[in-house]
């Protein structure tokens, strides 16, 4: 079975997400940025989810994490959670 870990940052509204898109294509660090404002609980790992298969996640997020180019910052992607940037950082 297919496999990708990521890596997300999850706030409340799409201008937001949009706001941190844009720092962290200006060079700020992914895992800092999610550190800072995610409101999910994976921020104090940088937002690191590790590793899972497809199904385990909602499927919005699925459909990007297995077609999405690795290590390209994602998003917004909007779920029942939030508006989320999504990095995948490996799949196999």
């Amino acid at each position: 079975m297919t496999q990708a870990a990521a890596r997300h940052l999850l706030v409340d509204t799409e201008e937001q997400c949009l706001a941190l898109k844009v720092e962290i294509e200006d060079g700020k660090d992914f895992a800092e940025v999610a550190k800072e404002h995610s409101n999910c609980p994976s921020k104090a790992q940088g937002g690191d989810l590790g590793s899972f298969g497809p199904g385990q996640m909602v499927p919005e997020f699925d459909k990007v994490v297995f077609s999405a180019p690795l290590n390209e910052v994602q998003g917004p992607v909007k779920t029942q959670f939030g508006y989320h940037l999504l990095e995948v950082t490996a799949r196999d």
